[in-house]
């Protein structure tokens, strides 16, 4: 309850905004989920992380004021779709940040393709966004479905990881991490010995959690998300699963997550990450800033959206145009060199291409304090965990072969 009230307290100081003209300003909005299942992926301090990026660009681009509105879609995407309408067409948005929740990204993404504006995806998993249903104004920032089953996959495979379970959320975000990493281990030598589906937002997770105790599988991957992963992890550690010699590996882990659980039940939990607070001297500087203003170190979501949202406006002013096409061309032209991401890329299909971490949770013992929670046991590369191009459904390929 405490945590909500201070949710909705934010999220309402970040939506007053003064009046200006229409000519003189130019808007950016964070529209994810502020109250639910997903609120820690992102949230009100998803908003943060997007006004901390327009303050330190400047706070003004091409002569007008930049604001941030943001709005809770409430992972409905009707709610969504007609925020985003309304942005569009009333409040001179022009690019939507963020929009964790993979059904209401593409709805999202579908709709500002036909009005030519820009949406930068970090919180959702979706291949399909820079797949099936890419678009010219669309980017996916932080990572997918390909990046957190293949390159955990790859990486912990190479850590001699060769038996697995799989416990899947049983929907199309949870099938897809599911055959992905299926595909994976067994085209590295590896086995799948099972796999068992349980529902969104489950409570109780004893009757999978014993499948996987008995399948003898050494790796427990966790193809689920949000309060999903926290409890299946919280369970897992009352059963004994990795004080008895399996190893969990999440699949869609943020260190909010770690954080909730405490490292007594999270330790040896094995996940791929996109950004790590302490990995160096920018990724800690941005997380000192970060939690002056938050009471907590950032996550790879927010640090999505901070990367994401200064890459469009140095997009924006290098193109000296607002205009939704030419300012996405001039993204795909520009480099991602920033404490996210060294060298990262922008492709054709609008993925953004940088390296990723596996990483292992730390014990107790090892962490020196609040969020000192991983180890990074090995970058993975960009080209590992990115679809290649060569294997994409993007009509936008196409048209550049």
């Amino acid at each position: 309850m405490k945590k909500n009230i201070m949710a909705l307290a934010l999220a309402a100081s970040f939506a007053a905004a003064p009046a200006f003209a229409a000519g003189d300003v130019m808007r950016i909005g964070v529209l994810n989920d502020q109250s639910g299942l997903y609120s820690d992926f992102g949230g009100v301090t998803s908003v943060v992380a997007a006004r901390m990026a327009v303050e330190d660009f400047g706070g003004t681009l091409l002569g007008k004021k930049i604001e941030v509105l943001s709005a809770d879609h409430q992972n409905k995407t009707d709610i969504a779709t007609s925020t985003a309408r309304k942005w569009f067409d009333v409040d001179n948005v022009e690019v939507i940040a963020d929009l964790t929740n993979s059904a209401v990204a593409l709805a999202v993404q579908g709709l500002a393709k036909e009005r030519g504006k820009i949406t930068l995806a970090s919180g959702p998993f979706s291949t399909r966004l820079t797949n099936e249903s890419c678009s010219p104004t669309g980017f996916h920032w932080t990572f997918d479905t390909y990046a957190s089953s293949v390159g955990t996959a790859r990486g912990v495979l190479q850590e001699g990881g060769k038996d697995w379970f799989i416990m899947a959320a049983d929907y199309a975000f949870g099938a897809q991490m599911a055959a992905d990493l299926t595909k994976t281990v067994v085209a590295n030598g590896g086995k799948v010995l099972g796999q068992v589906n349980h529902p969104v937002n489950t409570a109780d997770f004893a009757s999978f959690l014993l499948q996987a105790q008995s399948s003898k599988a050494k790796i427990v991957g966790l193809a689920n998300g949000g309060t999903d992963t926290v409890n299946s992890i919280k369970q897992a550690a009352d059963f004994g699963l990795v004080d008895q010699g399996q190893r969990l590996v999440a699949l869609a882990l943020v260190i909010s997550d770690v954080h909730a659980l405490g490292l007594a039940k999270a330790k040896g939990l094995v996940a791929t990450t996109a950004y790590y607070w302490d990995r160096d001297d920018a990724s800690r500087e941005f997380a000192r800033k970060f939690e002056e203003r938050t009471k907590r170190k950032p996550g790879m979501v927010q640090a999505g959206v901070y990367s994401s949202v200064l890459h469009y406006l140095k997009a924006a002013k290098a193109a000296g145009t607002l205009d939704g096409k030419a300012v996405a061309e001039k993204m795909r032209e520009l480099p991602v060199n920033d404490f996210f991401a060294h060298n990262g890329k922008v492709r054709a299909d609008g993925r953004m291409e940088h390296d990723m971490f596996l990483i292992q949770v730390k014990t107790p013992e090892e962490s020196k304090g609040p969020w000192d929670y991983y180890k990074i046991l090995r970058t993975i590369p960009a080209a590992q965990v990115t679809i290649p191009l060569a294997e994409s459904k993007c009509e936008l390929i196409k048209q550049k072969s």
